[in-house]
């Protein structure tokens, strides 16, 4: 058997691999122009992908996150393309009693009203039902799910006394649709029930709520080890670029979609598309 898995692990080493291409148009524009927006866990990845997005498209933007220096770094980074229109601000999405008020200090920070909340902010899991321990499944649910709903709720109650009109967007996973064996896709399912809940009742008070469940995303851990997006994890053949989840970011807390309410906006290359005719009896 191990002589098998070496003959295979060579071949596959000397496989030329065919490089799926990867077109996406991003503009500057003005479709957030005037807004502010609050995005959390936005130092890295997705959201740092979307906070790019929304400062290219005419938003202030305040970034989220528990490592100060990283967060300091990023931001003294856009300012110098975007001075002025981009701020940190230190929370750590786990320490809900820290959320008091927490909006009415970033809008004295950025002398303005905040009209757009993106919950970005997550941890990933690698244990599964049966080796699951109560720290595990502790720490991934306060920051993925339990800090998204009281953080929305201090944004909500924040909006409505402001009577500000706004946007809520949840960042959540296509692990929300499938079996829920451990914390992260517990979670998952959670952020999307909790989308169309909000949403149903928020929308009365002018503000809307959506959410990106995407698919096997290209993070900057994988594209510094490769520009290769091309992979077996969806019926596309390769990872999706956050840059394509930052587009659909941008459109859904935009006054153009101010008629899509408490949509879940699957971005997974075509994963959850499996119908009976892929199945071989």
């Amino acid at each position: 058997m191990g002589i098998k898995r070496n003959i295979k692990w060579l071949i596959n080493k000397f496989k030329v691999q065919v490089k799926t291409p990867v077109l996406i148009n991003v503009q500057e524009n003005d479709l957030l122009k005037g807004r502010v927006a609050v995005i959390t866990g936005g130092s890295s990845g997705i959201g740092l992908a979307i906070a790019n997005a929304y400062l290219r498209s005419g938003a202030t933007v305040v970034i989220t996150g528990r490592n100060k220096s990283k967060l300091d770094t990023v931001v003294k980074e856009l300012d110098n393309e975007y001075h002025g229109f981009v701020f940190p601000f230190g929370l750590d999405n786990s320490e809900v009693s820290n959320f008091k008020n927490v909006f009415e200090q970033i809008e004295m920070l950025v002398s303005n009203k905040i009209d757009i909340l993106v919950n970005n902010a997550g941890i990933s899991s690698d244990t599964y039902f049966l080796d699951i321990s109560e720290k595990d499944y502790d720490e991934v649910l306060n920051i993925n799910l339990k800090g998204m709903v009281f953080l929305s709720q201090e944004f909500a109650n924040y909006m409505i006394k402001n009577q500000i009109p706004g946007n809520i967007l949840n960042i959540g996973s296509s692990s929300g649709l499938r079996p829920a064996n451990n914390p992260y896709n517990i979670a998952k399912w959670g952020v999307r029930g909790f989308t169309l809940g909000i949403a149903k009742q928020l929308i009365k008070y002018n503000i809307v709520v959506n959410g990106i469940a995407p698919g096997p995303t290209a993070t900057p851990m994988l594209t510094e080890r490769t520009d290769n997006l091309s992979g077996p994890m969806n019926d596309s053949k390769r990872y999706i670029h956050t840059e394509e989840i930052a587009n659909m970011a941008i459109q859904l807390v935009s006054n153009s979609c101010r008629m899509i309410i408490g949509e879940m906006i699957n971005i997974n290359g075509g994963s959850g598309t499996l119908t009976f005719d892929d199945v071989k009896y």
